[in-house]
């Protein structure tokens, strides 16, 4: 028996956005500075009516899920995480982390509930959005919630608000490294120094800097959210159907908005239309998730 429209709009919490749909909305950029990426070009896509929290899902909701069934995340059950450098100045970078950035460290240990090492904790950090999380982690969470991952349609919808046309949440101006600093990215030289003029050298709390125009939060910077669609490359070159065939064998998800790692020297992913594909089972410590509900 299917689950009626009125038992679906009673499990989405009154502090959803609802999102007008039953439109074509265009997704992607033409004039894309990582074309690699599979931005660009731009396309419209179909969107119907949705939901969508103003915040991602935060250490202390995480908290009650784990608390009521009892679920060991991926990087609980592998054992280890990879955290960023500066948080771990005494561990050494080395092939225990195979193909990842001299910047990351592999910390055995290192999870949601501590976020760089056994001896971290969340306990100050109860409003941050929850990290080291996989897209199956993600998609457990979001079936006890009574949500799920947004499509990445829906991820740019909502994101871009009412300003269909922006580059980012806010607009279309840049953030810098001096007196505009409209979300959490990396300021300074990127890796070497973070000169953190925003505020944070790691995650902030969910609520922190202004809402977008439909009242939704850190839709880009801060960590990087799980989207329910499969990473492709839209692309006939020869580059994008190797990246399209590793990414299948991978079985890798898209992710949307940037982390505070993210800097326009390096990580120039704090866009609306950036994304990147991980593998489901990968965790870090600057990717989290939102949820969508069906209306």
């Amino acid at each position: 028996m299917g689950v009626s429209v009125a038992s679906r709009a009673a499990r989405i919490p009154d502090r959803a956005v609802r999102i007008d749909g039953g439109r074509r909305i265009r997704i992607g950029e033409d004039d894309s500075p990582l074309p690699q990426d599979g931005e660009s070009p731009s396309r419209l896509v179909a969107v119907k009516p949705f939901a969508i929290d103003p915040f991602a899902v935060t250490n202390t909701w995480f908290a009650e899920f784990v608390s009521e069934t009892g679920y060991r995340t991926d990087a609980e059950r592998f054992g280890w995480s990879l955290v960023f450098k500066d948080f771990v100045p005494a561990a050494p970078a080395g092939p225990d982390a195979p193909g990842a950035p001299s910047w990351w460290r592999r910390i055995d240990g290192a999870c949601w509930r501590h976020p760089e090492g056994p001896d971290a904790s969340i306990a100050e950090r109860s409003n941050h959005p929850v990290v080291h999380i996989s897209w199956n982690d993600a998609v457990a969470f979001a079936a006890w919630a009574g949500g799920r991952l947004p499509a990445e349609a829906e991820w740019e919808c909502a994101a871009r608000g009412t300003l269909q046309a922006a580059r980012f949440p806010w607009g279309d101006q840049e953030p810098d490294d001096k007196d505009f600093q409209p979300c959490n990215i990396w300021q300074g030289d990127f890796p070497a120094h973070n000169a953190r003029k925003d505020g944070f050298g790691g995650t902030a709390p969910v609520d922190s800097f202004a809402p977008n125009s439909v009242g939704l939060f850190n839709m880009v910077g801060n960590a990087w959210e799980w989207c329910a669609d499969a990473f492709r490359v839209r692309s006939l070159s020869r580059n994008a159907r190797r990246r399209n065939e590793a990414a299948h064998a991978n079985g890798e998800r898209v992710l949307k908005g940037g982390s505070y790692l993210c800097h326009r020297s390096y990580c120039y992913r704090y866009r609306i239309a950036a994304r990147t594909g991980v593998s489901p089972d990968s965790s870090t410590g600057h990717v989290g998730f939102r949820l969508a509900y069906d209306i």
